[in-house]
């Protein structure tokens, strides 16, 4: 298993940011990026390159994230989500 770094955020985006741009901009990385939210009170884990898991996931401005990636690129995956998200 490759290297493993997360990080809580808490989402800030402006309503111009899609999720396209999103799954977009992540798709150059080796590095398998996770996001963890809890609906309703049941934890949800989605792979980000997953379009349909990021669809139902409903980020929306406020939700606490756990942002996971694992792999040899990580950190770098991981800043960009963040940079993105917040």
């Amino acid at each position: 298993m490759g290297k493993e770094v997360s990080k809580q955020i808490k989402v800030d985006i402006s309503e111009e940011q899609t999720i396209v741009e999103l799954s977009k901009s992540i798709q150059a990385f080796d590095s398998e990026i996770f996001l963890k939210k809890n609906v309703s009170g049941s934890v949800i884990e989605i792979n980000l390159k997953s379009f349909l898991g990021l669809i139902n996931l409903r980020l929306t401005n406020g939700d606490l994230l756990t942002v996971r990636a694992v792999g040899d690129d990580c950190e770098k995956a991981l800043q960009e989500v963040v940079d993105y998200l917040t």
